[in-house]
């Protein structure tokens, strides 16, 4: 096989998934298409408090303390899963059999606990990251909200890692077809969007139903002709 022909047969690196997106899809999948497929964002009270809470943790930086090695602004990534980003906080703790250190990821998040799962499927693939790239286990992260300004530990258990790993999924189907997907059925979370008018919801679902009935009324036009 000639240079050309092996450079042909490499099939091209996808663009990494990144983290954040992973958030929005939980949330609502066509979101997290509009921000980061289509370019699409706008800012309201939440996503601008969001933003005033992320200065300091995106400042890179590493120091000491009570034996816990705390890095921030880590990047971090898995190319099984395809999915890269940047780590508010990762302690990194001495394991009690003095083997090494094992990561424990620190997402900071505005607002108090909410009732999906979105910050949780973030963080557990942060921990999905930093096994790929430790070789050791992750177990659990920890949530700081800065309303409650406590921590929420997360265990990384089967069911949480399974429904990470199924929205990535998702999300590569939606990167990969380059397809907006329609609005959440959860209509309350779309009054929270920042993008409420650039998506318009209730537009979108009006006009798939209107094309549903149609195509129904001209199936059961053409049956009764036949």
């Amino acid at each position: 096989m000639d240079a050309n022909a092996r450079h042909d047969a490499v099939a091209p690196e996808r663009e990494p998934i990144p983290l954040s997106a992973l958030q929005h899809a939980v949330y609502c999948l066509r979101q997290a298409a509009l921000i980061h497929l289509e370019r699409m964002w706008a800012e309201n009270v939440f996503t601008a408090e969001g933003h005033v809470l992320h200065i300091a943790a995106d400042k890179p930086g590493a120091r000491r303390q009570r034996g816990v090695r705390r890095v921030t602004a880590l990047p971090i990534a898995a190319r099984r899963l395809n999915i890269a980003g940047v780590a508010d906080l990762v302690e990194f703790c001495p394991d009690e059999a003095g083997g090494g250190e094992s990561a424990y990821p620190v997402e900071f998040k505005r607002g108090k606990p909410k009732k999906h799962r979105a910050d949780e499927v973030q963080l557990c693939a942060q921990a999905l990251c930093l096994e790929e790239m430790t070789g050791r286990p992750a177990p659990a992260g920890a949530l700081y909200y800065a309303e409650t300004k406590r921590r929420m530990e997360i265990l990384f258990d089967a069911e949480l890692r399974a429904l990470t790993e199924a929205t990535i999924a998702q999300l590569a189907d939606v990167f990969e077809t380059r397809r907006t997907p329609p609005p959440t059925d959860k209509k309350e979370r779309c009054r929270a969007c920042s993008l409420l008018e650039v998506c318009r919801p209730e537009a979108v679902r009006k006009s798939a139903r209107a094309w549903r009935s149609r195509m129904v009324r001209a199936l059961c036009d053409g049956d009764a002709a036949r």
